[in-house]
């Protein structure tokens, strides 16, 4: 008969196998499928690169990654699940700046704050486009700026909500141009593109992806794209801030991979890397470039990238009073 363990000893051994677990998990990770949370309905910017980036995590990570689609709230509501969610790698977000940056600044209604989530890395950003309507009797920045300055209270520019991006862009724009306008908010960027193109609203703000479609059968005129320097997509278009007056507007819509807060360095070093990785397949920048988009950086340190940008929204939001 073989003698027992002492108690002590039995009790150490199942101590030490404790402990080894979560170690045990973070080196064999992933060992089950992966999902991603958008805060959208499908369709949208954000749900497309979340597919898109989400089919080259999976082939780097080796297990599947599939989307759960989870809109309201401006994103917020797919946001709050991942930052309640366990920190095991299985439950992720790709977001854009509207619910990992700007909600909070907005509204009290969001619980969340960007500390509750681990940044894993930059995917991928899309400048915003200012129009105008084609009765709005403007071809270039300079008669915008001299229009609207001239007749301060009488023009509106409209955007896809308050709090978004597009909003904030617009904001910015004022704000350097030293103007007076009035924001109409709209629900989403259908009612916004009926009104442009009905002359029944003189300016708004796109997403440039959105807006080219009625850019280029010119139903709209393109003003400026709202990034520091030209898209690629459309090198026609200048900057505004090509314009002196308008030289610090630098707003796009960004996508970030995110976890919740406290995500194991083991974990979250394999997501950056299999996320790396994905930047540079061929496949993945041929399909994102094609929806209008820039393919981030590897090197970006989303980090440092996070609070640029946060404290950049948090300047126009106090600048303009924005509240919900």
């Amino acid at each position: 008969m073989q003698p027992t363990l002492p108690l002590r000893r039995v009790a150490l051994l199942c101590g030490l196998a404790l402990l080894s677990a979560p170690a045990l998990a973070q080196d064999t990770y992933p060992s089950k499928p992966i999902t991603i949370v958008v805060g959208y309905p499908p369709g949208g910017s954000t749900d497309l690169t979340a597919r898109t980036v989400a089919t080259e995590l999976g082939n780097k990570l080796g297990v599947p990654v599939v989307i759960e689609n989870l809109g309201g709230a401006g994103g917020a509501i797919g946001a709050q699940k991942v930052a309640n969610a366990a920190p095991d790698g299985y439950t992720l977000l790709v977001g854009a700046n509207n619910e990992i940056a700007i909600n909070k600044l907005v509204t009290k209604k969001v619980k969340y704050d960007i500390k509750d989530f681990t940044a894993i890395g930059l995917i991928a950003s899309q400048p915003l486009v200012l129009v105008a309507s084609t009765g709005a009797g403007v071809k270039n920045m300079a008669e915008f700026t001299q229009k609207v300055s001239k007749n301060p209270g009488k023009f509106s520019y409209g955007s896809s909500g308050v709090g978004t991006a597009l909003h904030l862009a617009g904001e910015a724009v004022k704000e350097q141009g030293k103007l007076f306008m009035t924001h109409i908010p709209y629900r989403g960027v259908a009612p916004l593109t009926s009104d442009l193109m009905g002359n029944n609203l003189e300016y708004g703000v796109f997403v440039l992806s959105s807006g080219l479609p009625h850019i280029k059968s010119g139903k709209v005129i393109a003003l400026g794209t709202t990034e520091a320097k030209r898209s690629a997509t459309t090198p026609d278009i200048p900057a505004l801030a090509e314009s002196p007056q308008y030289k610090n507007v630098d707003i796009s819509v960004w996508f970030a991979l995110m976890g919740p807060a406290n995500l194991p360095k083991p974990v979250t070093d394999k997501l950056k890397k299999a996320l790396a990785d994905s930047l540079q397949s061929p496949d993945f920048r041929k399909k994102m470039e094609a929806s209008g988009s820039t393919v981030a950086s590897p090197t970006v340190n989303i980090d440092q990238f996070l609070v640029t940008e946060v404290a950049k929204y948090k300047k126009i939001v106090e600048f303009a009073k924005i509240e919900e």
